[in-house]
C-alpha cells in the first residue's frame, strides 16, 4: 500500500504527531521504519472507494435548522461531492451516515452567526446545509 489508497479525519491536539510520514490512516506505507509509538490514530478513515479520494474537513454541527445532526462532525468528498455526518463519542466512532451525494467539488465549508453550515464547491456556488426533506422536488 502505498500513500494514496486513504483518507482520515483527525481531532487535532496542538503539537500532536498524527504519523507523517510512515502511516497512511491506520495502516504502514513506509515499509523501512513503521514505529507508531506516540502517533495519535485517526478517529476514521476511508478507502478510494466510489471515487471517494479526497477529505474535506467541516465542522461539528450546532445550529437549529438539522437536529438530527447535533454533534456530528459534518465533512465531505472533493471529488464524490458525498457528504457524511460522523458521529464520534469518546473515541469510538458509532455511526458515519451518508447525507448527500452532491456531485459538487466540495472546497471548503464554513459556518454563520447560527452554527448552520455551508459547503462552499468549486461551481463558484455556496449551499447551505438543510434538512433532507427540504431537498425533495
Amino acid at each position: 500500500m502505498g500513500q494514496g489508497e486513504k483518507e482520515e479525519i483527525n481531532i487535532i491536539e496542538s503539537g500532536g504527531n498524527y504519523g507523517w510520514n510512515i502511516l497512511e490512516g491506520t495502516s504502514c506505507y513506509n515499509a523501512q521504519n513503521c514505529e507508531e509509538t506516540g502517533i495519535i490514530a485517526p478517529v476514521f478513515e476511508y478507502g478510494h472507494d466510489n471515487n471517494d479520494k479526497s477529505v474535506t474537513g467541516g465542522y461539528v454541527y450546532r445550529g437549529a435548522l438539522n437536529p438530527t445532526l447535533s454533534g456530528y462532525y459534518i465533512y465531505g468528498d472533493f471529488i464524490s461531492g458525498r457528504i457524511w455526518a460522523l458521529d464520534n463519542v469518546s473515541g469510538a466512532t458509532v455511526a458515519n451516515e451518508l447525507l448527500f451525494e452532491t456531485g459538487l467539488n466540495i472546497a471548503s465549508f464554513g459556518t454563520d452567526e447560527s452554527n448552520e453550515i455551508y459547503i462552499c464547491s468549486f461551481d463558484g456556488n455556496i449551499y447551505k446545509l438543510v434538512p433532507q426533506e427540504e431537498n425533495l422536488p
